[in-house]
């Protein structure tokens, strides 16, 4: 079987291209890390490739990431789920500046709420995580560090931009970044409306299907403050808030409100404490909070808001054989709801411990972690991983690492759903990857196999299934030649309960991608296609899925030194499809934007 790589579009993901010296990523040890010495399957996606491909909202930008797969119940705003390689929609983490996010009731974060247009750079994790970042860390990690000053600038960059498109799509952001003396700073500021369409069906479930419109609108504010306080030293705070008002189908005639707010603020301070000895402290706080408002006659409010205060001592200590990476962290996490949960807090006290480094052809990491739940106890998980770079051109890598997921709170307490039995999931996962480049162009093949012991099914009462195996292949290749690029991915994957045998629910077995880029004088151009394969939508595999084939394009014009005009169109071929049963996904749509950024 060949692995679930859901397409590089219209841009170069960095996974599969070869990478320069200079690139480096936190994500997968923690502390800055070349990319070509990483033993852990990783992908990153800068400002220039966001702005360059089609995608309006977060989880379609990751829907192109080889290993990615999504759900979404509509169009913008609504529910989404993000699943790598086959694991559950939570069984990955989502770090904003280094803040965890997400909802301790649904044990997912609230993806389509993030503003794409506040994003910098996103980095990609695939594999287990729980050694370096605790509890859900099965299918990898996502990483979005939002749009700040570079080190050493020492200037003032405005920027804006506007969007129209279909479906009264209007979108308008401004901000600016820059650095004074010792002072670093930043300030995004968004504001979108979607009259978007119809988010269910007929086939929808329980009778919500009600044919309007299922508009989406979003405010959003980005801002941070940096401060040097001698060359080794920096405090530095930031904030993020994100308010969204989404409409959603409630039966025949009937329309919820739903308020949905994001919102991550840290302040911290890092330096150095010897020469080889650096250390940070970092107190961050994110609530994910959600109200629905349910049409006259009926107005009934469903209130849910989780509270994580997030507590971090890391130190990175440079060593003959690598940088060691040791800390502690404290974690709070508070349910506030107008549904009565039995339960509504929970504290995780941790300990971690890392070692990364590289020697001629050599690279390896090696983690572990302690996390103490106050509900289900201690967790003990670690990972290892070793790359060896066989020639130039060729490098082979492998790992294993374990995992585990403490169930949420509606798994544990919703009433008339919850089942306060469950216990936490542990996961052992291994990869092998290969990777050839040379002159542009790169080949990587990647296997994966994920053992999950104590599954939790998503069905009428959750429980814990024994096993669960995820078995997958991933092929992806990239090409630069001159003005033209090529990058294609493949995808296999099998995810199964190993008990019943039936697949897990919303991931395909194939995926496949092709895109193609071109730049001439003041123009680029690009396409690109994506095939999802049938799925199911529920565990006992009765409601099906079809296949899709979505084709997307964008022409970019640099009209002058600060201004250019983008054009993309969406689903060019107008296909209908679900990724979730019964909800309704965007048919073909076209934008325009302009944007202008003094050089």
């Amino acid at each position: 079987m060949l692995g679930g790589m859901a397409c590089l579009p219209t841009l170069a993901f960095a996974q599969a291209a070869a990478p320069t010296l200079a690139e480096t990523v936190v994500t997968a040890t923690r502390t800055p890390t070349r990319v070509d010495e990483l033993v852990s399957d990783t992908v990153i996606i800068d400002r220039a490739q966001i702005e360059r491909q089609a995608s309006r909202t977060l989880p379609e930008i990751l829907a192109r990431v080889a290993g990615v797969q999504i759900t979404a119940n509509g169009g913008a705003g609504k529910a989404s789920g993000v699943f790598i390689r086959g694991t559950e929609a939570r069984h990955t983490i989502l770090l904003i500046d280094g803040v965890r996010y997400g909802s301790a009731t649904t044990g997912t974060p609230a993806w389509d709420n993030i503003p794409v247009e506040m994003i910098d750079r996103i980095e990609v994790v695939k594999g287990p995580a729980s050694a370096l970042y605790g509890s859900d860390g099965v299918g990898g990690v996502v990483q979005i560090f939002t749009r700040k000053a570079k080190p050493g600038e020492d200037s003032f960059s405005p920027r804006a931009s506007t969007t129209i498109g279909s479906e009264g799509y209007k979108q308008i952001t401004g901000g600016f970044t820059g650095a004074s003396g010792p002072f670093t700073y930043s300030l995004d500021a968004q504001r979108t409306i979607d009259k978007s369409f119809s988010a269910t069906n007929r086939k929808v479930q329980f009778g919500n299907f009600n044919p309007d419109r299922d508009p989406f609108s979003q405010s959003a504010l980005n801002a941070s403050l940096g401060y040097q306080l001698n060359p080794d030293w920096k405090i530095d705070t930031g904030l993020l808030y994100s308010e969204g008002v989404n409409h959603y189908d409630d039966g025949p005639n009937r329309d919820t409100r739903g308020i949905v707010r994001t919102q991550t603020a840290y302040i911290g301070a890092r330096g150095k404490v010897t020469e080889n000895w650096s250390t940070q402290l970092r107190y961050a706080q994110s609530r994910d909070y959600t109200r629905a408002i349910v049409a006259a006659p009926f107005n009934v409010p469903g209130l849910f808001e989780t509270t994580q205060d997030q507590y971090l001592w890391q130190n990175d200590i440079a060593t003959p054989i690598g940088t060691l990476v040791a800390g502690l962290e404290h974690r709070e996490q508070k349910v506030k709801s107008d549904t009565r949960y039995s339960v509504t807090e929970r504290d995780i006290d941790s300990a971690f411990v890392g070692l990364n480094g590289s020697a001629g052809a050599h690279s390896w990491q090696v983690d572990a972690r302690h996390d103490r739940n106050s509900q289900f106890g201690d967790s003990n998980t670690w990972f290892a991983g070793y790359g060896y770079r066989i020639t130039p051109n060729w490098r082979v890598n492998a790992s294993h690492g374990t995992s585990f997921v403490a169930p949420s709170f509606n798994q544990l307490y919703f009433p008339g759903f919850g089942n306060a039995a469950l216990q936490p999931e542990e996961g052992k996962n291994t990869d092998v990857g290969i990777t050839w480049s040379q002159d542009g162009q790169s080949v990587k093949l990647v296997r994966y196999d994920n053992r999950i012991r104590g599954f939790i099914t998503n069905t009428t009462r959750p429980e814990n299934v024994p096993r669960a195996r995820i078995e997958g292949w991933t092929l992806g290749y990239d090409g630069q030649f001159g003005p033209w690029g090529l990058h294609a991915s493949l995808d296999s994957l099998d995810p199964r309960n190993e008990i019943s045998g039936k697949q897990l629910p919303r991931r395909a077995k194939n995926t496949a991608s092709l895109a193609i880029d071109y730049a001439v004088g003041p123009w680029k151009f690009g396409g690109s296609a994506l095939h999802v394969g049938r799925r199911f939508d529920d565990t006992a595999n009765t409601f099906r899925l079809g296949n899709y084939t979505t084709v997307d394009l964008y022409a970019e014009y640099q009209v002058a030194k600060d201004w250019s005009v983008q054009g993309r169109i969406t689903n060019l071929n107008d296909v209908t499809y679900e990724t979730a049963y019964g909800y309704n996904q965007r048919g073909r749509a076209a934008y325009l934007t302009v944007r202008w950024q003094p050089k």
